[in-house]
């Protein structure tokens, strides 16, 4: 049902060997909406938002509710565009940077809502429903870094690409009225008026999150067995 209703068979793209971290990373961007049924039998307000016949009151009461997951509210607004339905602009729901490094792909999401999603080059994967106060105040300045991009650019035409390689970083905005995304060198995004003090502010979270990690580690490896 899903697939005739979306038009896609949610195949999504592999930067990664494990295809727990390829899962996460696809279903970070909202635009394969099956992933998020895998079993075909959507449940909650997910049963609303996938159902084949959506109610659009409902669908917009979903997509302006500031209290659901970002992810859901992306996933209404989509249905919503998919319908005709005129959706307010540039309202952010997250944020995803991608950055190749030596060894494979990092990827940081920071979503509206306050939780965060990390995939490391090494494949290891991080999850924060409910971050830490100095992670959640720093996820605000990338947010607040973001909308000034958003405010100042425009929507993509163009499906999602595949992931980036070499030297070329990508942000991708999660936003009402489609997915906005810049990219370029990765020492021209740092020094870009506008991309700059996304990805400073991303590589400072970045590594309040990977030392919120190591604590975590040492402190779960000192408790007795």
């Amino acid at each position: 049902m899903l697939r005739n209703l979306f038009g896609r068979n949610g195949g999504g793209h592999r930067p990664y060997r494990n295809d727990a971290a390829n899962d996460m990373y696809n279903l970070l961007f909202c635009d394969e909406p099956a992933r998020f049924a895998p079993n075909g039998a959507p449940q909650g307000v997910l049963a609303t938002v996938l159902a084949e016949r959506s109610d659009r009151a409902a669908l917009e009461g979903i997509a302006h509710d500031q209290g659901m997951e970002s992810r859901v509210r992306m996933l209404a607004f989509n249905r919503l565009r998919g319908m005709d339905v005129e959706v307010p602009a540039k309202q952010l729901l997250g944020v995803i940077l991608e950055v190749p490094m030596d060894h494979g792909l990092d990827t940081l999401a920071v979503f509206a809502d306050g939780r965060m999603r990390y995939i490391n080059q090494a494949e290891k994967i991080a999850i924060f429903e409910d971050a830490p106060p100095a992670m959640a105040q720093k996820a605000q300045m990338v947010l607040r870094a973001s909308q000034a991009v958003v405010d100042r650019i425009g929507p993509a035409n163009e499906p999602r690409r595949a992931p980036p390689a070499d030297d070329v970083t990508r942000i991708t905005f999660l936003v009402s009225d489609g997915l906005y995304f810049g990219e370029g060198a990765t020492d021209n995004m740092y020094a870009d008026e506008l991309a700059g003090p996304v990805m400073g502010n991303a590589a400072e979270l970045l590594n309040l999150l990977v030392d919120h990690a190591l604590q975590r580690q040492v402190e779960q490896s000192g408790k007795p067995d």
